[in-house]
């Protein structure tokens, strides 16, 4: 899971994450979910939580509709999780 860019942002960012072969072959998928929290651990967007081919993949998240604020957007893929701070400014 890369940091987002822009971070601070208004009103959107870019999520970049790569996942791995896992010594499966190419086609294989992982079950992969990518999530945004804000500070209280409450569940506020859910932008991926699908089965997905081992790549690199970019979702972006339109916050306009949240106060400012700091968020974490968790990814978690099998086993491996990985969180990252976001950061809302109005």
């Amino acid at each position: 899971l890369e940091q987002n860019y822009p971070n601070p942002f208004n009103p959107t960012t870019n999520i970049e994450f790569r996942i791995g072969n896992f010594g499966f072959g190419v086609s294989d998928f992982v079950f992969v979910s990518l999530k945004v929290f804000d500070v209280l651990g409450k569940e506020v967007a859910i932008l991926v939580n699908e089965y997905l081919h081992p790549g690199t993949y970019r979702k972006t998240w339109n916050a306009a509709d949240f106060p400012s604020g700091v968020y974490f957007c968790r990814l978690q893929c099998g086993a491996a999780g990985e969180t990252r701070r976001l950061l809302v400014v109005r």
